[in-house]
């Protein structure tokens, strides 16, 4: 795209690349996986009119450097929040709104938890909370998630990474598997593979996986404390066909959000801001209208 910018600063111990358009109030776009600040460019496009858009790259994606080389279990929810937060203060944005998907549907909650005075609004891509439970590992769902398992090996990234094709066929088999519409992300895979074949990119990627698995086996062990509850104004906008982070979970939402918004995007199921973006730019700007 043209008319983004692109700057990099010292946070945290690493430099965090931060893409930027628009003009207006501010909104902090999130990524999660297999994905990088580029995810959010169709959604870019349609809201740079009447924003000023933020989306960088957490730590060990995309751009970004990473303070740890190799393995990590220093790239959870609550680092990646404080990275962020880093970030803000970095380039003088006292407060924000908040955009968020997958691995930044954590981020964003952490982020309502511990800095609410820093969030106008927090908006979520589907949005799993605590009460998923062991709903995580119910026999018609445990097949879906055997690459948390399989990105704490110390081996993953290595035999992702062994050639361009391995690479692209990872990749590509989770752009399209968690798809609804299977064709959203073919014009791009070829950008996605060379940001993943970047040195350190599969890891850094995994490591979120390697810091995430103690609270994820607690939550599936129903021993996970449940945090506080969220009181920042919230829209949750949940793809109905996604395979991986399924849309009956909403169900649970109320319980963590004393100001939620809940809606589904009927034509989508992982990405809804990529399968959808009409849809996801359009809820976005009225959700944030005289909030960010």
């Amino acid at each position: 795209m043209t008319g983004i910018r692109h700057s990099f600063h010292k946070i945290n111990g690493f430099p965090m690349h931060l893409a930027e358009a628009g003009d207006g109030p501010p909104l902090l776009l999130l990524h999660g996986w297999p994905e990088f600040w580029a995810t959010w460019e169709p959604v870019i496009e349609r809201l740079s009119d009447g924003f000023r858009l933020l989306a960088p790259d957490f730590r060990g994606f995309g751009q970004s450097g990473n303070p740890d080389a190799g393995r990590s279990d220093r790239a959870g929810a609550d680092v990646l929040a404080d990275d962020i937060v880093a970030l803000m203060d970095a380039i003088g944005l006292e407060r924000a709104g908040f955009v968020g998907h997958d691995v930044a549907a954590y981020v964003l909650q952490r982020i309502g938890v511990r800095y609410p005075e820093r969030a106008a609004g927090l908006f979520f891509f589907n949005c799993p909370t605590h009460g998923v439970g062991q709903r995580w590992r119910a026999p018609g769902h445990i097949n879906e998630i055997w690459y948390q398992t399989f990105h704490q090996m110390p081996f993953a990234a290595d035999l992702v990474g062994a050639s361009r094709d391995s690479c692209r066929a990872y990749i590509g088999h989770f752009l399209k598997h968690w798809c609804h519409r299977k064709d959203a992300f073919d014009d791009v895979l070829e950008r996605w593979v060379d940001n993943f074949l970047r040195p350190g990119n599969l890891q850094g990627g995994f490591n979120w996986y390697v810091s995430a698995n103690a609270g994820r086996l607690a939550t599936m062990a129903g021993t996970a404390p449940k945090p506080p509850v969220i009181e920042v104004p919230s829209r949750v906008l949940w793809g109905r066909h996604d395979p991986v982070l399924r849309s009956e979970w909403a169900d649970v939402l109320p319980e963590y959000f004393s100001d939620v918004e809940i809606g589904f995007a009927e034509g989508s199921g992982h990405f809804v801001h990529v399968e959808e973006p009409d849809l996801a730019a359009a809820e976005i700007r009225r959700f944030f209208a005289g909030k960010a």
